[in-house]
């Protein structure tokens, strides 16, 4: 692959994958080319993403996710390179993105970790308010300087040193339609439950209707969520609902393993 475009700086592309066969190739096309190393970490995928991406050319290594946290540090420590770019299979680096990581990489930076935009899609609508853009995430960074909360569902990242900003966005193709974002929140909802049970959470019914009243009004009017329309109210809706499934979730694992004692 060529290195012109990196301007003479080693990067390796970190792509976690599962059953991706229709983002994969998109996925790795905006990075092809332009980064020397692109390992595709896929999580024992029943269609054919491995495949796609083994030729495409990218090294693939197939690994069951356990906890994503875990899964993560394991994928990033598997790279040659000392900085790394994560994506998600479902993700595409902008042309733009690509000429910024390779001005800012090449001046060798003092910061060892960089957020980056991501531009989120439900089907073919940019949610653009609610909280939803810029909202940067640490995606590039130095592998060694950065390691996740290992937890199952929105680990924590731990930075040793400074995290820069960049402005170009990342596309993330995450919701090809509503049924799909539902299904997001039916599953990241149930680790979510899981999360709090492992955790030993407090959680109180009280707790739970403030946290579920506060962010539909912080995704709807504070963040203006009311801009994007009727995705608008769906997302800030769903987000305020996420709380109270994630509860109701977590009161049943309790009544379960309660249950089970007694048996």
């Amino acid at each position: 692959m060529s290195k012109n475009l990196l301007l003479n700086v080693s990067l390796s592309v970190v792509i976690i994958a599962k059953n991706e066969e229709k983002n994969i190739v998109d996925c790795l096309e905006s990075v092809s080319g332009w980064a020397d190393e692109i390992i595709v970490v896929d999580d024992e995928s029943t269609d054919r993403t491995a495949k796609i991406a083994e030729e495409m050319g990218a090294r693939v290594l197939r690994r069951k996710m356990d906890i994503e946290g875990r899964h993560r540090n394991w994928a990033y420590s598997q790279a040659k390179n000392d900085w790394v770019l994560s994506l998600d299979a479902d993700e595409i680096v902008t042309e733009e993105l690509k000429k910024e990581i390779s001005e800012v990489l090449k001046d060798n930076p003092s910061y060892v970790g960089f957020s980056i935009p991501l531009r989120n899609y439900i089907g073919n609508y940019w949610v653009r308010y609610g909280g939803w853009y810029p909202a940067g995430k640490v995606r590039l960074f130095r592998k060694t300087k950065i390691r996740y909360e290992e937890a199952k569902v929105h680990p924590r990242v731990f930075i040793d040193g400074r995290c820069g900003h960049l402005t170009k966005d990342i596309v993330h193709k995450g919701y090809p339609d509503i049924a799909h974002f539902l299904d997001s929140l039916n599953r990241q909802s149930s680790w979510e439950a899981e999360k709090w049970v492992d955790t030993s959470r407090q959680m109180s019914l009280f707790r739970i209707i403030w946290r579920s009243i506060d962010r539909f009004f912080r995704r709807y009017i504070r963040k203006r969520g009311y801009k994007d329309g009727l995705y608008g109210f769906v997302v800030a809706f769903f987000d305020s609902l996420y709380q109270v499934i994630s509860y109701l979730k977590y009161k049943e694992l309790l009544r379960t393993a309660k249950d089970n004692l007694t048996d």
